[in-house]
């Protein structure tokens, strides 16, 4: 395999994070009740400082099954029978706890990309009884240590498939759908279900149409396909491993008031002392907080402005400037120390 990488154009790790933190494909949430009063009162549920992030689970399923799963040009699948078995075997095996681990060895512990990939590939057994290919493939990659580490692990057990890979970065999705659909530059790409779902769905059927990706990753898959048919693609097994918008609170603060859902946050804060950190969209988005009130029933002091699941977001959780804040499900911040 030989790891190339050329750009089609820059792209800030910040946009990458902003898009799959906070997507416009529509909220999955139908209303949630009211809570049940709580027994919090007064600053109860205010921010409490701590040194590990914990998620809270998203136990009402707020989001969308945004699930790592391989985009493959349609083309490409049909010539090469071998390709999406391979790369499912890969789905097969990814969790979510692991893809947080390989966040981060390459962001907290510096590793290199593609150390962290063939150590992966080599623990879990992927390339054991593939069906063997021939041929070149390039997988496509945005510029972020997630989507890199995943194209890696893809070109690795595609090699060993009896493929020639190369790993490409091809920029925004803007950019490297047409380039995947194209099959020109790109034949294969680690995608997210929900949101590539969503994109296709509003290319094809407008921008105001219905969503048709929910919070089932199976369910996403099967609305997906017509529309990947359309696109000229095929899309493989979607992954255990999901990367989509996560509410984080310190070990300390769930420890406190013995919670680990966002039910249990609700039930707990009645008082409405809670405080919020986010993206600047997040009181209107219907996976952020409007999502909150809405499902959870949840209720908010104050709102802070933040990033999309970023360092600002994560030290302001930490540092106890917020309660709760919002964070990507894998990030490597998550790993237990």
């Amino acid at each position: 395999m030989t790891r190339r990488t050329r750009f089609l154009t820059p792209l800030a790790i910040a946009a990458v994070l902003a898009t799959a933190a906070c997507g416009d494909s529509g909220s999955s949430g139908t209303g949630g009740g009211e809570t049940s009063g709580g027994s919090a009162s007064g600053d109860a549920c205010a921010p409490i400082p701590g040194e590990q992030l914990v998620v809270l689970e998203d136990d009402q399923e707020l989001q969308l099954a945004d699930n790592i799963v391989p985009a493959v040009n349609g083309a490409t699948a049909s010539a090469q029978p071998a390709l999406v078995p391979a790369l499912d075997a890969v789905s097969a095996a990814l969790t979510t706890e692991e893809l947080i681990g390989l966040n981060a060895a390459v962001d907290l512990e510096r590793r290199t990309v593609d150390e962290v990939a063939a150590e992966w590939v080599e623990e879990n057994g992927v390339t054991e009884g593939l069906e063997q290919g021939s041929g070149a493939i390039v997988v496509g990659a945005t510029d972020w240590s997630e989507s890199e580490v995943l194209a890696t692990i893809y070109a690795l057990t595609l090699d060993a498939a009896g493929f020639d890979t190369e790993v490409r970065t091809v920029g925004s999705r803007e950019l490297y759908l047409p380039a995947l659909r194209s099959g020109a530059e790109i034949q294969v790409f680690p995608e997210y279900l929900a949101t590539v779902t969503e994109a296709l769905n509003a290319e094809f059927n407008g921008p105001d149409a219905d969503p048709v990706a929910t919070n089932d990753a199976q369910e996403t898959a099967g609305a997906a396909r017509p529309l990947a048919d359309q696109a000229g693609l095929v899309f493989g097994q979607p992954a255990e491993a999901v990367d989509q918008n996560a509410f984080a609170v310190t070990q300390e603060f769930a420890d406190e008031l013995g919670i680990s859902t966002l039910s249990e946050l609700a039930d707990a804060c009645g008082d409405g002392s809670l405080v919020l950190g986010g993206p600047e969209e997040c009181p209107t988005r219907p996976f952020c907080q409007l999502g909150l009130e809405e499902t959870y029933g949840l209720r908010f002091a104050e709102f802070v402005p933040l990033d999309a699941g970023g360092p600002l977001s994560k030290n302001a959780i930490l540092g106890g400037e917020v309660s709760v804040g919002l964070v990507l499900s894998s990030d490597g911040a998550l790993a237990e120390g």
